[in-house]
């Protein structure tokens, strides 16, 4: 049937978080194809010719923004109570969240005198579920519960964030609202500031409520962390405690397995053993490029003094350094007798002779008994 929309009572509009995205998309939607689902009404009790609206909220604001005058509605044949509860056995939307259903089992608690125990069968939970969920409701200030119908706030930001600082301090709850609100904090900004007021003193929460702005720009500035390498760090001890783990049960198991089941837990040690032996070869192949210094070259500041000073009297086919005990470089360069394919290079830093001083000076004196130098 064809409601106006003077017609409809929504005084269920507010248990629902509004998504300003997901709204334009749903105008956008009817404005190119019409409405193609009514929405859900039932007859209101106390005012004749007045229909309760149980779904459809969103549609009804789209709709007016577009300008249109009527609505599509089907009527539902049972009490207002009835109706809500089979409305959300059937929504087939997003997941609401913990304060949409803190919200409604409000409702049905203050307007209809459900019990705890009733809302929990009802909604198929548990009691403590439910209690939770109206702790949640009981807890946050109106306030910022209005911020997060009106999509302002996000809903899980919310609960993860706000809902622990309002049992600690609901002015700093408060302030820390109005700092994700006023710099459109995302969840890993919110995340950041609660951290900081969670873990500093009483003076360091007032500061950072006092200029959250600071706070988020010296953040940003921060050198960025290194999540690859925590987490490695984090999955190795999980490892080593599932292993050690695994080795205490093996005495009980051991006299349980039969041969098969012993053949595949050798198997599967094997298994790890061999991942585990990879992974560490792969570590000491990186190591020693990160901790071996790069042994001296001939752009060395001290080697091309030294071979300024020596370039005066060089006679022979080779140069060796005067400071043999403490150089590890041997040089050889070409002399005036030497053919042009005469060799004249310096050993590489990988190369084992050259971080071994006393071969260096094995070397040196054999040269010399050789009368070169």
């Amino acid at each position: 049937m064809q409601l106006e929309f003077h017609q409809l009572d929504r005084r269920w509009e507010h248990l629902r978080v509004r998504q300003p995205q997901r709204q334009r998309r749903l105008m956008a939607s009817l404005a190119e194809s019409g409405q193609q689902t009514p929405i859900v009404v039932v007859l209101c009790p106390d005012q004749r010719g007045r229909y309760l609206v149980i779904d459809g909220h969103k549609r009804i604001a789209a709709l007016e923004q577009l300008g249109r005058d009527t609505i599509e509605a089907t009527v539902w044949a049972m009490s207002e109570a009835e109706a809500v509860l089979l409305e959300r056995s059937l929504r087939c939307s997003a997941q609401e969240s913990a304060l949409e259903q803190g919200w409604l089992l409000a409702e049905m608690e203050q307007r209809f005198g459900y019990s705890l125990e009733e809302l929990a069968r009802r909604f198929d939970r548990s009691v403590s579920w439910v209690a939770r969920r109206l702790a949640l409701v009981e807890l946050l200030p109106e306030t910022i519960q209005q911020q997060v119908r009106e999509g302002k706030l996000g809903a899980q930001l919310t609960t993860k964030y706000l809902v622990p600082v309002a049992r600690v301090n609901l002015e700093d709850c408060a302030r820390m609202a109005t700092a994700f609100v006023q710099h459109r904090c995302d969840t890993r900004q919110a995340g950041q500031l609660y951290v900081a007021w969670r873990e500093g003193s009483r003076v360091v929460r007032a500061r950072i409520l006092a200029e959250p702005e600071l706070f988020l720009k010296t953040q940003r500035q921060l050198p960025p962390s290194r999540p690859a390498a925590a987490g490695l760090e984090r999955d190795l001890e999980m490892a080593v405690a599932i292993l050690r783990r695994a080795s205490r049960r093996l005495a009980e198991a051991l006299p349980e397995m039969d041969g098969r089941q012993q053949e595949q837990a050798q198997s599967r040690i094997e298994s790890a053993r061999r991942e585990l032996e990879r992974m560490a070869a792969r570590i000491g192949k990186e190591q020693p490029a990160q901790h071996v210094e790069p042994g001296t070259t001939n752009r060395d500041s001290r080697t091309e003094r030294e071979g300024s000073e020596q370039t005066r009297d060089r006679t022979g086919v080779a140069t060796i350094a005067p400071d043999r005990a403490q150089s590890s470089t041997l040089q050889l360069h070409p002399g005036p007798g030497n053919p042009t394919g005469a060799e004249g290079r310096t050993l590489p830093a990988t190369d084992p002779r050259s971080l071994d001083p006393s071969r260096s000076i094995i070397l040196s004196d054999r040269i010399h008994a050789c009368g070169v130098g």
